[in-house]
């Protein structure tokens, strides 16, 4: 295993001379990937309803193509899933990847080319290695198994031809077949619909597996790890699995869940990974072992563009090319892919972190924010406050939801946080207190709100019993990888919900 995984890693690291190529010419990367999306699609009965024969740059293009969302996109959608084909793209359309959403119970199908497969998803996954590669010379991880914790990974066949599933669920059905050497459990458990039955199965196949690597959501790991350990009566990861090196991590913020990482898996050695994967493509890899930011990746078939906050909701609104951007100013990610999305605006909020090479982080949805009282409260701050507070008071998050409490009579409106703790603070007032005057730091608009409590009072944290957050998912019919608890909202319709099965306990 030891001469494969040799093989493997020197094959990985190749792939770098491409990716510096792309960080030395994005702008040049960028263009190209333009003009080919355009040829692509020009016969398609999109790329004629847009006139994409007459459009030779990109200021033609915004101004032929409007900024989509997915309802606008949606009727060409529904009508590939009946097996219409050359409607958004121009090859053969047969899978959809399954998206939901945490803002709606309405769930959204992305289309996926092979374009998009091995072009985007899969080259993502390989270059996701081949910088871990690069960066650790002398990893090891070749000479074990791979363990993905995906969402739902059923997969439904609308007709002969067209079958849809979650993305984990597409991807695992069109990996290589040489690819299932290196992953577990079996495919019948990965497979599995049921998710507790499923978190159980794959804690009792790979308890004795030379498992080197993780990927998965933050918060599912973490129920795998806790019944790992509670099926082998081991107290860490690193006992049952002493050649782990790596974990690769998205979908959510990974700040709040590093304390518990580090008591599951207690090694200065292992490595963590950040990626930004999702149904509509693969976004950023995280190239820098010490930092929080990640490497936009340029030569994936899609093409960039950003809207600057304050835009968001005009008719016409006006976006960025990457050479338009500037450092730490809020944009939401607007995308056109070699799957068929033109211009599509994902929903996601993103900063720069470094304009050479560039580098991001994300920083919320454009939908999930606190502006009841303009204090425009974004995931970014509410995450950093969270981990100053948990530092300066002992404390360990596992899982938050927040949202407005509205003006009553002469009362100041406010903020009211449901936190469920994995270790509760020394001191729960200290916590609200920190959190509050991080906040106050972090945002200007949320301190001149909170001045004098005229309009804006000391936040209301809610204590959340063990589970509750599990227990709420699970009642909704949420439970699995790629459902996610809301962080933040600007109505009362979650931290209600919660709050109401809490007390009815």
């Amino acid at each position: 295993m030891t001469f494969v995984n040799s093989i493997f890693t020197w094959f990985m690291k190749k792939r770098m001379h491409q990716i510096e190529l792309f960080i030395k010419y994005p702008h040049d990367v960028q263009d190209e990937v333009f003009r080919n999306l355009i040829a692509s699609a020009r016969n398609t009965e999109w790329g004629k309803r847009y006139n994409y024969d007459a459009i030779f740059n990109q200021e033609q293009f915004k101004q032929n193509v409007p900024v989509q969302t997915y309802e606008t996109l949606k009727p060409y959608i529904e009508r590939m899933m009946k097996g219409e084909q050359n409607i958004l793209w121009s090859t053969e359309i047969n899978w959809f990847a399954k998206s939901s959403g945490t803002t709606s119970d309405r769930s959204k199908f992305i289309p996926v080319s092979f374009e998009s497969l091995e072009e985007c998803h899969f080259k993502g996954g390989k270059d996701m290695l081949s910088i871990y590669c690069n960066n650790r010379p002398d990893s090891l991880i070749f000479t074990g198994k791979s363990l993905a914790l995906g969402g739902s990974h059923q997969v439904n066949q609308l007709n002969e031809n067209i079958n849809y599933g979650d993305l984990s669920a597409v991807l695992i059905k069109n990996l290589p077949f040489w690819a299932e050497f290196y992953r577990t459990p079996d495919m019948s458990i990965t497979l599995m619909d049921n998710y507790e039955q499923k978190i159980e199965q794959m804690a009792l196949a790979t308890a004795n597996v030379n498992v080197t690597n993780i990927s998965g959501v933050p918060t599912w790991t973490v129920v795998l790890a806790k019944k790992l350990l509670e099926l082998t009566g081991k107290d860490n990861l690193l006992e049952v699995w002493p050649n782990l090196e790596l974990y690769i991590h998205g979908a959510v913020k990974f700040t709040p869940y590093r304390e518990q990482f580090k008591k599951l898996i207690p090694s200065d050695s292992m490595y963590y990974l950040e990626t930004y994967n999702a149904s509509e493509g693969f976004f950023g890899i995280q190239d820098l072992s010490d930092s929080e930011e990640m490497l936009l990746m340029l030569d994936y078939g899609i093409f960039y563009e950003f809207l600057p906050m304050e835009h968001i909701g005009e008719e016409n609104p006006k976006t960025l090319g990457l050479q338009e951007v500037e450092l730490h100013k809020n944009y939401a990610l607007i995308i056109s892919t070699n799957g068929g999305l033109w211009r599509y605006m994902i929903g996601d909020t993103i900063k720069f972190t470094s304009l050479s090479p560039y580098r991001i982080q994300i920083t919320g949805r454009t939908k999930h924010f606190i502006n009841a009282f303009g204090e425009e409260l974004i995931v970014d701050n509410a995450e950093q406050a969270l981990t100053k507070a948990c530092s300066e008071t002992g404390a360990i998050i596992r899982d938050y939801t927040a949202c407005p409490i509205y003006f009553s009579g002469d009362e100041a409106g406010g903020h009211e946080w449901i936190i469920e703790f994995e270790q509760h603070p020394g001191n729960a007032d200290q916590f609200t207190d920190v959190l509050d005057n991080t906040l106050r730091e972090l945002n200007s608009d949320y301190d001149a709100k909170r001045f004098k409590d005229m309009a804006l009072r000391r936040p209301l944290v809610h204590l959340a019993p063990q589970g509750t957050f599990y227990n709420w998912l699970k009642g909704r019919g949420k439970l699995g990888g790629q459902h996610k608890v809301p962080r933040l909202a600007n109505e009362r319709q979650y931290v209600e919900q919660i709050l109401d099965m809490i007390h009815s306990n």
